[in-house]
């Protein structure tokens, strides 16, 4: 059965949900499943901006034909050819072959490799800055280019002055009945997976995210409708300010993280210590995370939203201990940098994780390593507890300055 919202006199979401993915891209967890917004507008003509992913095709369909009421379906536009968002371009041609797909030159390439149909024969390809009018709605298109892939555009209806984002200011997470954000509470239960969401599936390309805000800053938005997620419409502002300190890689707190990677516990103990000490030193927001157990997705998302991280971690056949590593390489794929770092290390004999770790950040950008690598062997000792406690002073004075 259908399941639609009218959102405006003449735009409607015929997106869908899936709360039964397990895996995001087969790669990031999603418990609160994922939804696949879609949007239609009637007008003299009739537009639908973006698909759904196949698993979600069946309700997309009945959605379409819902709110068409009849009426054909005269223009498709593509923003992004992801397949969760594009899968369902094939069918809909054979449903609606007179359809025009409107979208840029990179876009229509892709189409092309994941279809097999006369593309040329329906496509309508624009620039930066082109138009289509299909009444009183007029539709600009502005490129987004590895926003996160290169043939990504946002499409702005000069009409209602809705920006339709793509992937951009998505979210992890089915929206439950209520799909503006100001119908939630966004900041409680949202935000931890729309940071996760763009640490991990934007993160790398700040400075394209950084271009693309710099452009919307040049429109008069009412709401921005993204293809994961709540619709924003009131406090765009404060979103926006998210994406733009994340864009940067400036931290969204002046938090202290501490990841550690530990085989039998001690590295653990070590990190435990340390974060009681910091806690005496008067640092209030501090979290630990044990990168064994907590999917490297939370980490990353952490990192961004953290000032100072702390690595304690094993050595591990004279390497850095893999859960640790996998981390450290996923920090340094999505560019992270402007963070203060302080290093534990453990081994019972031959020692290596803390140069080895300090290795691979001295490859990001400005990452401030604090000087004095507490070196454990084996179990933490008094002298340790000692370095552990100066450690802490010099990460709050830091925290602090």
């Amino acid at each position: 059965m259908y399941c639609v919202k009218k959102m405006t006199d003449d735009m409607y979401w015929v997106g869908a949900n899936d709360r039964r993915l397990a895996l995001f891209e087969n790669l990031y967890p999603i418990p609160a499943g994922v939804s696949y917004n879609a949007y239609l507008i009637l007008d003299e003509k009739t537009v639908l901006i973006d698909t759904v992913d196949k698993g979600a095709a069946a309700l997309f369909f009945e959605n379409i034909e819902k709110v068409l009421a009849g009426r054909s379906l005269d223009y498709l536009i593509i923003n992004h050819m992801e397949p969760d968002h594009a899968a369902a371009i094939g069918d809909l041609i054979r449903r609606y072959p007179d359809l025009k797909i409107v979208s840029n030159a990179k876009a229509i390439t892709m189409i092309r490799q994941y279809f097999d149909f006369d593309v040329e024969a329906c496509a309508i390809a624009v620039k930066e800055g082109e138009i289509l009018s299909i009444g009183r709605h007029v539709f600009r298109f502005l490129m987004a280019p590895m926003v996160h892939w290169p043939e990504t555009m946002v499409t702005y209806d000069e009409a209602d002055r809705i920006l339709y984002s793509g992937d951009a200011f998505g979210t992890f997470g089915a929206v439950n009945g209520n799909l503006y954000a100001d119908e939630m509470n966004f900041e409680r239960d949202w935000l931890p997976d729309a940071r996760r969401y763009y640490a991990n599936i934007v993160g790398k390309y700040g400075a394209q995210v950084q271009a693309l805000l710099k452009k919307a800053a040049g429109l008069e938005i009412a709401a921005i409708c993204p293809l994961h997620g709540p619709v924003w419409r009131k406090g765009l502002d404060w979103f926006i300010g998210k994406y733009d300190l994340w864009s940067s890689w400036q931290p969204e707190e002046q938090a202290v993280m501490i990841a550690y990677g530990s085989i039998y516990g001690h590295t653990e103990n070590a990190a435990e210590i340390l974060a009681f000490e910091l806690a005496e030193a008067g640092v209030r927001n501090i979290v630990m995370y044990d990168v064994s157990s907590t999917d490297v997705s939370h980490l990353v998302a952490e990192a961004f939203r953290c000032s100072h991280l702390v690595l304690a971690c094993s050595t591990h056949n004279a390497e850095i201990f893999p859960p640790m590593h996998h981390f450290l390489l996923d920090l340094k794929a999505h560019n992270m940098q402007n963070r203060t770092v302080a290093l534990i290390e453990n081994g019972t004999w031959a020692s290596s994780s803390g140069k080895l770790m300090a290795e691979l950040l001295s490859g990001m950008k400005t990452m401030d390593l604090l000087e004095g690598t507490v070196s454990l062997r084996s179990a933490a000792t008094e002298d340790q507890r000692v370095a552990l406690r100066d450690m802490a002073q010099r990460i709050a004075a830091s925290l602090n300055g």
